[in-house]
């Protein structure tokens, strides 16, 4: 979030719980991306704050209700209020349970993969209308497509990206493995390690494609313990996801502290991954 907006955030965030009968005399930022994370206090309880404009809160509040109903390792609403959107000054404010970091927050591989297995079990009971994968894949290589938009980015590697993005979708797409509603971005940074066992946040992501594609966002070594997983399918969606967020961080737009040089070492991993080193 834009530094001059992010005060703006935080007071709408203790607004929205004060009106609520909840005390929230300071507010703690956990995490600050398109979205604002704080930790409320001493009402102790989790706040998600973004822009009104770019917001798609109600579906992930929805989403986590029915998902937590089917019995899906995800974070909970705050229970002591209603759980709903909430708008102020431009933005919406969300309430969340605040969990407690464990002592050791590296979640073992197989606890990792078992989350995401029972993640995707609850998430095959619903019906929820998300974006296909390959359409993540379309705003990607439009934005290569861009040079405005793409400025630093050299020739070769805007290529080497857009055949990769092309190329891997094939891969996958031909496979013609079974398809699904998936989280979209279960990586590390969206798995808490909790006293209740590993917890999902972050479902606004959501798209429908194969399990490997979830698979792909979390640390290699989980694949080895996820019933079924095609070793070929994930193969390229490693790759493929790796061509995704690295053409994100050549936007000019991007936010990510560092962007630049993160995209930078991912763009080494996919030619060394062409070369058949892989990654």
């Amino acid at each position: 979030m834009r530094a001059s907006d992010v005060s703006r955030a935080v007071a709408a965030a203790t607004s929205v719980a004060a009106s609520l009968g909840l005390t929230a005399d300071d507010a703690t930022v956990l995490h600050d991306s398109n979205k604002l994370t704080l930790r409320l206090l001493p009402c102790d309880t989790l706040a998600r704050v973004a822009p009104a404009a770019q917001q798609v809160a109600q579906f992930e509040v929805d989403l986590a209700q029915r998902l937590a109903g089917a019995g899906c390792p995800v974070a909970a609403l705050d229970p002591r209020v209603e759980p709903r959107v909430h708008e102020r000054d431009g933005f919406v404010v969300t309430l969340w349970t605040y969990y407690e970091p464990v002592a050791r927050p590296e979640i073992p591989p197989a606890a990792y993969a078992d989350a995401l297995a029972r993640l995707h079990a609850g998430m095959r009971q619903l019906d929820v209308s998300v974006p296909h994968f390959t359409e993540r894949v379309d705003v990607a290589l439009r934005l290569l497509a861009d040079r405005d938009r793409t400025p630093a980015l050299a020739d070769a590697d805007r290529e080497l990206l857009a055949d990769t993005l092309r190329d891997r979708t094939g891969v996958i797409v031909e496979r013609g493995g079974a398809e699904q509603l998936l989280h979209g971005e279960p990586h590390p940074g969206n798995l808490l390690g909790t006293r209740n066992g590993p917890l999902f946040i972050d479902l606004e992501t959501c798209c429908r494609g194969p399990v490997e594609f979830d698979l792909a966002h979390a640390p290699v070594e989980v694949g080895a313990h996820y019933p079924g997983a095609d070793r070929e399918a994930l193969h390229a969606c490693r790759i493929l996801v790796l061509a995704i967020v690295a053409t994100w961080r050549w936007d000019r737009d991007d936010q990510l502290p560092d962007g630049q040089r993160l995209g930078a070492e991912w763009l080494a991993q996919i030619r060394a991954s062409v070369d058949g080193d892989g990654p």
